[in-house]
């Protein structure tokens, strides 16, 4: 057979051939209509009826000549004709668009029909599809949202899920929008230039600063630092959701598509043109922003902010405490005594609004004036006194007493005690002020000088016992050392600390102004005579010119007038 019989023979076969379009979606015409069938011609010389049931309530009926959609199941029935079905078509069809949508990732639309349990049913050419309550909208629903407002809406959606075997399909409308909202936001920073001017809402105030929208598409944040060139708390202070707002866009990035905005940047910085009348040793009056230990910030105008140091609130060296005296809030006055305007640095000065007290500290306190002072402060080797404000003197612990040696002032004076005191010397350049306290009485040494004679007794009580030696304390509250040497007794054994005993004056120190002494052994002090047990008498010690009345200690005023008591009971 020639090739060109053999393709005339095959088009004539295909042309007699059964057509292939069983359990297949092909187009028919309408050729008839009654009260309850349609009849459809799908070509090929077959036919096949279908009930008007088919036609949805919301569709137009069907007419004569109007082509459709039909699925073909069978070409041939019992009672002629094709067995045919348009809504099988239709949901074949819809559900070739939804798998299309899914694999492409293009949106469908559908109807919300009804609530369902999470969410709501949707209808999507026929196939219903489930859409999750936290999928309609960017917002979550809440319980007052109206939940019949959103039946019979039309949606677009995207297909988030499929299963065929189910027949279930899950949707959402939340994803469309966040697609939408990215691509609004990318086409806004793509135009975004620094130092841009925008008009938005506040969206939401937090302790950080305000979320401001910028029409519905993106937000943006203004730190508490860029709301006010004045210090602010609380962003609520000036603030609050919904509020319109004008703000320049200050930074933004295009990756993490975030967007920083400024409000105080519409304004003027105060430091650029700060007031005629803010200058260097001008009086101002502000209000105390913040505390801390080092000082206060005061805030003169809104924007402008000074530095009131600790050491400049008072001319007192004693440390103030800034939390009990000041509180946030409190209004004061000080003097300008620094102004930067390039580093936008102000200092500010309390002290100053008076003079310095050292100016006139010379003729006020001359040497040899006696005066009245507050004990501030002690060390180990002496103790301040503030006569004034400002004004504050050393006394060094050698001149504490005439009477005996002080180890520490704290065996004098006391803390927020108020004395006399002698000035004994002043240097104002170094600003420094050197008092005395035992000069306030008469040197004492000559009396004590005689009473205390060389080769004398007298009771003590032995006091700090160390390897040279003991201090004892002695009448009057005068002092003498006992040397190591002269302590022990006739047996060698050592005295306890506080035991009383009988000591003989050895020598006077005149330069160093100490009485040694040596311990008399022999019986305790205020013990008597006694006889031995065999009857024998024990050696009969001296009786002590002077006893201590107690180990309470004496100030120099009070024993000068003991020693003065005694001599003249002496002389009489």
């Amino acid at each position: 057979m020639s090739p060109t019989s053999e393709a005339e023979l095959k088009q004539l076969y295909e042309s007699y051939s059964p057509p292939r379009i069983q359990n297949a979606i092909v187009k028919g015409r309408i050729i008839a209509v009654d009260e309850n069938e349609v009849l459809v011609s799908i070509g090929h010389k077959a036919e096949g009826r279908l009930p008007r049931s088919e036609w949805g309530p919301d569709e137009p009926s069907p007419t004569v000549g109007d082509e459709i959609e039909v699925f073909v199941e069978s070409l041939e029935t019992r009672e002629g004709g094709a067995k045919i079905s348009r809504r099988l078509a239709h949901s074949l069809r819809t559900w070739q668009l939804i798998q299309e949508a899914l694999q492409n990732d293009k949106p469908i639309e559908g109807i919300i029909r009804r609530r369902t349990k999470g969410g709501f049913v949707v209808d999507i050419g026929g196939i219903e599809a489930f859409l999750p309550g936290s999928q309609v909208d960017l917002k979550p629903l809440r319980a007052s949202d109206t939940y019949e407002e959103l039946l019979g809406k039309r949606l677009r959606l995207k297909v988030v899920k499929i299963n065929p075997a189910q027949h279930n399909v899950v949707v959402s409308h939340k994803a469309l929008l966040e697609e939408e909202l990215a691509k609004q936001k990318e086409r806004i920073l793509n135009v975004l230039e620094r130092g841009q001017i925008l008009e938005g809402t506040v969206k939401n105030v937090a302790s950080f600063g305000v979320f401001v929208d910028l029409g519905g598409v993106m937000d943006g944040l203004v730190h508490v630092s860029d709301l006010s060139w004045g210090r602010v708390s609380h962003p609520e202070e000036l603030y609050k959701p919904g509020d319109k707002v004008q703000v320049v866009v200050l930074d933004y990035d295009v990756e993490t598509r975030r967007v920083t905005l400024g409000i105080k940047q519409l304004q003027p910085n105060p430091w650029e043109a700060p007031p005629e009348w803010l200058q260097l040793g001008a009086i101002v009056e502000g209000t105390i922003v913040a505390i801390a230990d080092y000082g206060l910030t005061v805030e003169i105008i809104p924007g402008i902010e000074g530095l009131l140091p600790i050491f400049e609130l008072s001319w007192s060296t004693t440390p103030v405490d800034v939390q009990k005296l000041y509180k946030v809030g409190d209004k004061i006055k000080a003097k300008v005594i620094q102004l930067e305007k390039e580093t936008q640095r102000l200092t500010l000065s309390l002290k100053q609004l008076s003079p310095d007290p050292w100016l006139h500290a010379a003729e006020k306190y001359p040497v040899g004036s006696t005066h009245k002072g507050i004990v501030k402060n002690y060390t180990a080797i002496g103790a301040f006194v503030e006569l004034e404000a400002g004004v504050e003197g050393f006394i060094n612990v050698r001149d504490l007493s005439w009477i005996r040696r002080v180890r520490h002032p704290s065996e004098i004076l006391q803390r927020g005690q108020e004395i006399e005191v002698v000035v004994l010397d002043i240097d104002t350049n170094n600003k420094r002020l050197r008092l005395g306290y035992k000069q306030l009485s008469e040197d004492p040494w000559e009396m004590i000088r005689s009473v205390f004679q060389v080769d004398s007794v007298h009771e003590g009580i032995v006091g700090r016992i160390t390897d040279a030696g003991a201090q004892v304390e002695l009448a009057f509250g005068v002092e003498g050392f006992c040397p190591m040497h002269y302590l022990k007794g006739a047996g060698g054994e050592l005295p306890k600390e506080g035991d009383t005993l009988l000591f003989k004056v050895t020598e006077l120190d005149e330069q160093n102004r100490t009485i040694v002494l040596a311990h008399v052994a022999g019986r305790p002090a205020r013990k008597g005579r006694k006889k031995s047990e065999e009857g024998a008498e024990v050696a009969v010690l001296p009786e002590p010119r002077t006893r201590p009345v107690s180990r309470q200690k004496l100030g120099d005023l009070e024993a000068i007038a003991q020693i003065k008591a005694l001599l003249e009971q002496q002389k009489s």
